[in-house]
């Protein structure tokens, strides 16, 4: 048996949106999961601020990756690499997380790994559950994405089948949690009164389920207004909104919907594992409709633990091990973020390995091998 030892220890830098995360990873063993959340900071707002949460990236950086390479119980010049993710996500706190792991990288000597967060957030399910099958489904749900995906090869393919064509289904959740005061995030509010109201009580509608729309694409918007109008209409009428009933019926219709693809999507393409990532996949519904309707389908679920769900640096740590376990290039120095980077590019390898550049893995020989990180 192979020393764990000789697996790959990759520190990860996740600022795509308000938590800043720091994960440490040797091969698929989970070391360390540091995390720094600027939520309460735009709660206020009713949602994220890019220019505060930049903001408080920079000021959570250094403390966060000590704490990290404290909790693992490693030193930083032990590290086979540093992996970041570069997009997509907010441009202003992307920035903030490259630039990081550039100077970590740099002083370290070691090779940077600019990495995609939706691949991130596949690939985190390898920390709890093994390896991943190949290929594997995923249905990824948060704030910013709704998407199925089919993934051969986690490093280099990832296929897009659907996504929303409007608001993400953690969007939707933040909405209606707003117009019924409720606070935000919205997410895990609503699922806790959720588990107290009647999920048949109001027929809302489920949105791109005909016959002829699109068979993996999603749409919340017209649920949320749907929403947002029935509680009007009884507000209007001097009426008491049963908020419980409100939020269980709302999250049965999404959780219907994101369920009803995901297993559609399996079967269609001879797919017999779903794996469910991102922040809403800590939703107790989700988890217990997909787990029923998969097993009715003969699909194998698999969803990490609520924690991993959301985004964090364990996830991006997860992929950069199996970058470097795999061989993939190196990222180059000049690795920029990508607000809009495709999940199609599941990392962002040097030019001259099948993106053009001229160098690639190779740039951690021109680092001084001397130990600047003190």
């Amino acid at each position: 048996m192979a020393d764990s030892r000789d697996e790959p220890l990759v520190l990860g830098i996740e600022t795509s949106c308000d938590e800043t995360g720091v994960g440490v990873v040797r091969g698929t063993t989970l070391l360390a999961d540091a995390v720094a959340s600027s939520v309460d900071e735009h709660a206020r707002f009713g949602g994220v601020v890019p220019e505060v949460a930049s903001r408080a990236h920079l000021e959570a950086m250094v403390p966060t990756v000590e704490r990290a390479l404290k909790e693992a119980g490693v030193s930083a010049r032990d590290l086979d690499g540093i992996a970041v993710t570069a997009g997509p996500g907010l441009a202003g706190a992307l920035l903030v997380g490259v630039s990081a792991a550039k100077a970590y990288a740099y002083a370290l000597g070691k090779p940077l790994y600019g990495v995609n967060h939706l691949a991130s957030h596949i690939c985190v399910d390898q920390l709890e559950h093994g390896a991943l099958p190949e290929p594997t489904m995923a249905l990824l749900v948060s704030g910013g994405h709704s998407s199925l995906l089919l993934s051969t090869d986690i490093t280099s393919d990832v296929r897009p089948l659907g996504a929303t064509i409007d608001d993400a289904a953690g969007e939707a959740f933040d909405k209606v949690a707003r117009v019924l005061n409720l606070g935000f995030p919205g997410g895990p509010v609503i699922d806790r009164y959720a588990r107290e109201g009647d999920p048949d009580a109001i027929a809302f509608p489920r949105g791109l389920t005909g016959p002829r729309d699109a068979a993996y694409d999603f749409s919340f918007s017209g649920l949320k207004t749907a929403v947002a109008r029935w509680i009007e209409a009884k507000r209007a009428a001097g009426e008491e909104v049963p908020v419980r009933d409100v939020s269980a019926s709302f999250q049965e219709a999404v959780v219907d919907v994101l369920t009803r693809k995901a297993v559609r999507a399996c079967k269609d393409e001879g797919v017999d594992h779903l794996m469910i990532g991102g922040g809403v996949a800590a939703n107790s519904r989700l988890r217990a409709l997909a787990q029923e309707r998969c097993e009715a389908a003969g699909i194998r679920l698999r969803v990490p633990r609520p924690k991993l769900c959301t985004d964090n640096g364990a996830m991006v740590a997860a992929l950069g091990a199996e970058m470097v376990a795999r061989g993939r290039a190196a990222s180059d120095w000049d690795l920029s973020a990508d607000s809009s980077l495709p999940v199609t590019d599941p990392h962002v390898p040097g030019l001259g390995h099948g993106h053009g550049r001229t160098h690639g893995h190779d740039h951690v020989h021109e680092v001084s091998k001397e130990n600047l990180y003190s």
